[in-house]
């Protein structure tokens, strides 16, 4: 691809619809700086050389205008002297030169018409450039917003994450609990059959007899026995 296809491709980029594609645009923006400032050292040494031809082109033009005027006045300057012979002569040779002015002319138009298109491009790459230059800070710093914002709001997510844990390890300390206070009640129940139990062994056969009283029912039994003899 020739500079000047290249410049002409630069020119027609639009800056704003690939920051509008770009997913950093402010990498982006330091990328397009970079390569907008190698093509404008790229096309200024072009231009260079394309002004260095249109004034090549104006030169010769300019040369052979003087060349043509000077034979003019020469054929004149004869034609006072009465020298009709030179007068034709030169005449001749004027218009031989004048024969080759249409071509030079075209030339310089061309190369004219080349180096303002090449002016006009530097001139529009380095207005470009300064534009983004200064959007530049613009553009990062709103980056540096938008990344700050997307940080915050995965922390917000983590925080909403961690009180849904908290809420669900209170679910589970309040069930274990639940299930702690069951465990004791039952051994409570346990206890309190056991003490029934001892209870029931105690009196539940009315009680063994004392002495006394085991002695007092063997008197009567004896005593009645006397009587009914």
């Amino acid at each position: 691809m020739s500079i000047l296809s290249r410049c002409r491709d630069i020119l027609a980029s639009n800056v704003n619809a690939l920051l509008d594609k770009a997913e950093d645009p402010a990498k982006l923006v330091d990328q397009y700086l970079r390569d907008a400032r190698e093509d404008l050292a790229e096309c200024k040494k072009e231009t260079a050389g394309v002004m260095a031809a249109e004034k090549r082109a104006e030169r010769d033009l300019n040369d052979l205008k003087e060349k043509i005027a000077k034979h003019g006045n020469a054929a004149k300057n004869a034609v006072r002297a009465g020298n009709d012979n030179d007068a034709r002569k030169i005449l001749a040779d004027k218009q031989e030169l004048e024969a080759q002015l249409p071509q030079l002319q075209k030339n310089y138009d061309s190369a004219h018409a080349s180096a303002e298109n090449m002016r006009k491009m530097v001139a529009k790459l380095t207005d470009d450039i300064q534009a983004l230059e200064a959007r530049k800070a613009t553009v990062q710093n709103t980056v540096a917003v938008a990344k700050a914002q997307e940080a915050a709001n995965k922390f917000s997510a983590r925080a909403d994450y961690g009180a849904e844990a908290a809420d669900g390890i209170a679910r589970m300390e309040q069930k274990a609990n639940e299930r702690l206070d069951r465990a004791n009640a039952q051994a409570d129940l346990h206890d309190m059959a056991d003490e029934e139990d001892d209870l029931v062994d105690k009196y539940g056969a009315g009680g063994s007899a004392s002495v006394e009283d085991e002695l007092a029912a063997l008197k009567a039994e004896l005593n009645g026995g006397e009587s009914n003899e």
